[in-house]
């Protein structure tokens, strides 16, 4: 089984249930699904309609706040901005635009705009995202393209190593997620590409593109 973060082919069993296998990489140390249990883009996205998040909602504004504030504080002042996988109702781009940044959308199934995705930006946020990927590779590299150089990259999801024995995970149990990545995982990412590694709180990630 190859990892589909680096590429190694050094990945074992690590857990099995009734529904699906996981599979962990000894290089990069994703946990990740194997494509035969992935879902399709329909059914995929018929799970997603389901969620209820509102810009509107306190609860849900101060579950981003874990990832907007860290970033806010190393922005530059106007920063230009995009969220990916924003969602069916933007709200991280609203928190941004409040705060006096500009910051554009995109997501596969509700903002699907290629033009968001020919530019580059001075950031980027990925809040509860990356553990959808089916290809993290292609993904995060497609992000390093979309960041200027000294630009940033924010991204939030539950590490593997900061959560309850895997069997107990309530995470691994949505059909959707299919990465799920630990501390070790980032820092393979920051030395694969040369970026610079912040751990934050609640399962927040920045890293800093180097400047050319």
């Amino acid at each position: 089984m190859t990892c589909p973060l680096c590429g190694s082919v050094a990945t074992e069993l690590f857990y099995r249930n009734s529904r699906r296998e996981f599979f962990q990489c000894l290089e990069c140390d994703l946990v990740f699904v194997p494509p035969e249990f992935h879902l399709s883009l329909k059914a995929e996205k018929e799970r997603y309609d389901f969620h209820s998040h509102s810009l509107m909602d306190s609860g849900y504004r101060n579950f981003l706040n874990r990832l907007f504030q860290p970033l806010e504080k190393v922005l530059p002042p106007g920063a230009h901005g995009l969220d990916f996988g924003c969602g069916r109702e933007p709200t991280l781009s609203v928190l941004f635009e409040e705060a006096g940044f500009t910051c554009d959308n995109y997501d596969l199934h509700y903002f699907n705009d290629p033009s968001a995705l020919e530019i580059q930006y001075d950031f980027l946020t990925c809040s509860e995202t990356m553990e959808h990927f089916q290809n993290p590779h292609e993904e995060f590299g497609r992000f390093l393209r979309l960041v200027k150089p000294g630009g940033w990259i924010g991204i939030m999801t539950q590490l593997r190593d900061e959560t309850p024995p895997f069997e107990k995970w309530f995470y691994k149990d949505d059909a959707t997620h299919l990465c799920f990545f630990s501390r070790k995982s980032f820092q393979w990412l920051e030395k694969q590409y040369g970026l610079k590694l912040e751990f934050h709180l609640d399962g927040v990630v920045l890293f800093q593109t180097l400047e050319k």
